[in-house]
């Protein structure tokens, strides 16, 4: 519980400078493998990791306090919309926070994609979640090869091209 409240104290200080800007994505050029998980969505329905093996993933770790996550949550729909009949995959992973929180959420911004709750925060420790929104791009093979801290547009054409880029490499 401890190390969850840093988190989320962090986020905080964080969350004032970031925006949704259509900034870039960060390369990983050591593309660590994405660790594993299993965690279950507001439904209860159980996803793992590797439920989603061969596949490009773009895991979003966010939370429903935060502006530049909030803000951010329309272009990813928008994005899922395009990537979803092209077997790319969206996760998005609330940290900290429970059915209640992503119920209210959607209320106001509709998704159709997997919202999973990490609510003891154990999983965005796993992946080094320094900030929220934080967003990795997994390729089919488990590697993190892209890293967004910050809010993004991630419908720009320019992301999308890098992320169906992904499904092209041997």
């Amino acid at each position: 519980m401890y190390k969850a409240i840093i988190a989320i104290l962090f986020a905080l200080l964080l969350t004032g400078t970031a925006r949704a800007t259509g900034k870039g994505l960060t390369a990983l050029p050591d593309k660590p493998i994405a660790p594993a998980f299993e965690l279950k969505d507001a439904e209860g329905n159980l996803h793992r990791l590797a439920d989603y093996k061969g596949q490009v993933i773009i895991v979003n770790f966010w939370a429903t306090w935060c502006p530049p996550c909030r803000a951010e949550m329309p272009s990813m729909q928008r994005a899922w919309e395009q990537l979803r009949e092209e077997g790319i995959m969206m996760l998005a992973i609330d940290v900290g926070e429970d059915e209640d929180a992503i119920f209210e959420f959607t209320a106001s911004y509709p998704v159709e994609f997997p919202l999973l709750l990490d609510t003891e925060s154990s999983v965005s420790e796993a992946w080094k979640v320094k900030g929220l929104p934080t967003t990795f791009i997994v390729d089919q093979w488990g590697r993190k090869v892209y890293r967004a801290v910050g809010g993004r547009e991630w419908d720009a054409p320019d992301l999308m091209k890098k992320v169906r880029a992904l499904k092209e490499v041997p």
